[in-house]
């Protein structure tokens, strides 16, 4: 499935957000990513962003290592806007963030909540509240080209059909979000800045996970 870019809520971006560790779970800006939303902390968390300015940061927590507050997170997450919510029988919440910046955590504060809170700085990404025009420097045929090779290499299916009609920067997110890569592997693509550097990291993965070698001898860390 091709995400089309959702409209982003730049005016509405508080100093501190609630922040959900997941790992492996990529949001990018202008894109949506639905969750399932079922431990006590991250319900209680859910209320009171519906009760305040709607915002949700995701970000993926590093792999082994932690502290007694949890474990230890990138330094670069997604913040979300819940755009919509649905309540289940058994007390589960299903919502869906739509990306609307990414963020750095300046640091993480301490608050009387059972779920972890943290000031953003939002400056690091200010291309997320403008158009991105390094999308139209992506060479879209060898996208796809890489994108073919990649998703038989790992027996996945795409619709070629929406793929070949899709924006660039929205094919783009797409892959990202909804590849299987590795959680270190999805932090380069979210903290890579424009369209046009997101597609060169994307393809350089689909080339090594597919078994190629990256074009130019690119290696991702």
């Amino acid at each position: 499935m091709i995400v089309e870019p959702k409209p982003r809520f730049q005016s509405q971006l508080p100093d501190a957000i609630p922040i959900f560790p997941l790992e492996g779970a990529l949001l990018m800006p202008g894109a949506q990513l639905p969750l399932n939303i079922f431990e006590p902390r991250y319900l209680r968390m859910v209320d009171d962003a519906l009760a305040g300015a709607r915002t949700i940061g995701m970000i993926q927590p590093r792999d082994g290592e932690g502290n007694d507050a949890g474990p230890m997170l990138y330094d670069v997450g997604c913040a979300g806007r819940i755009t919509s919510f649905a309540e289940t029988g058994d007390g589960r919440y299903l919502i869906t963030l739509t990306g609307v910046r990414r963020f750095r955590m300046a640091a993480e504060l301490t608050k009387d909540t059972p779920y972890r809170i943290a000031k953003a700085d939002w400056s690091a990404f200010e291309v997320d509240s403008r158009s991105d025009d390094t999308a139209d420097e992506v060479d879209r045929e060898l996208l796809l080209e890489v994108m073919r090779d990649y998703l038989d290499a790992e027996g996945l299916k795409a619709d070629w059909d929406a793929a070949a009609e899709a924006p660039v920067d929205a094919l783009v997110v797409s892959l990202a979000m909804g590849c299987p890569f590795a959680p270190n592997e999805k932090q380069a693509l979210l903290e890579a800045p424009t369209v046009a550097e997101q597609a060169e990291c994307l393809m350089a993965l689909m080339e090594m996970s597919g078994g190629d070698e990256p074009r130019g001898g690119q290696s991702v860390q």
